[in-house]
């Protein structure tokens, strides 16, 4: 008995440190990959602890091998925005100006009874009222009411090096037109951390180090 009770505490600990480094997200905010990674690591976690004639280390090697792969996968994302799409996917718009985009609800195979059910549970009765509603690549239902109709979605344009070149072509721009833009208000694009176009048009940068910078000047 008392070995089943080691056991089970040593994998529940593992399996809560890697969780843990997997960052702090609810179930409903992971990725399809983050949830994929967490249902097999939580299976492979019950076999040792059912099972005691199977060495502790069958148990914590593909855990442990899961959470490389997920850090790998994450970094990725991070270095790039192709994998990014690849691995995550984009967000699905899904009413746009009051209208059902019919494609993407076929695509994202979306039953029009779930849709409006959302819509209610989030309390938008009329679609005629909605801006823009957004399938999230974690499967979450964003809603602009139609408030502000000069009102945009807001987009990111460049983020720690890489380009959203996707984003530019579909504004009719280039690199050389955001470069441009950062210029003119003395901004070195090399020395940017991020730059978004918000939901007024208007163009927003942070320069790299300005949270810590901000943090330090505070104590």
């Amino acid at each position: 008995m008392f070995i089943v009770i080691f056991r089970t505490c040593i994998l529940y600990l593992l399996v809560v440190l890697v969780i843990r480094l997997m960052g702090k997200r609810q179930i409903g905010e992971l990725q399809p990959y983050e949830l994929v990674i967490t249902i097999i690591i939580s299976d492979l976690a019950t076999v040792p602890m059912q099972d005691v004639r199977l060495p502790l280390i069958l148990g914590i090697i593909p855990i442990m091998s899961l959470l490389i792969l997920e850090l790998i996968l994450t970094e990725l994302q991070l270095k790039s925005n192709f994998m990014r799409k690849i691995i995550d996917g984009n967000p699905s718009i899904i009413i746009k100006n009051g209208k059902l985009n019919e494609k993407e609800l076929k695509s994202q195979r979306i039953n029009l009874d779930d849709l409006m059910e959302e819509l209610r549970i989030s309390g938008n009765l009329d679609i005629s009222k909605i801006k823009y509603a957004l399938l999230e690549n974690n499967g979450q239902l964003s809603i602009i009411p139609m408030d502000n109709t000069t009102m945009n979605l807001p987009a990111i344009l460049y983020v720690d090096g890489q380009y959203n070149k996707e984003t530019l072509s579909q504004m009719n721009k280039d690199t050389k037109w955001l470069e441009q833009k950062l210029q003119n208000k003395g901004v070195n694009i090399e020395d940017t951390f991020i730059v978004l176009l918000d939901s007024t048009g208007k163009l927003i940068h942070q320069l790299k180090g300005d949270f810590e910078k901000m943090e330090s000047e505070k104590k």
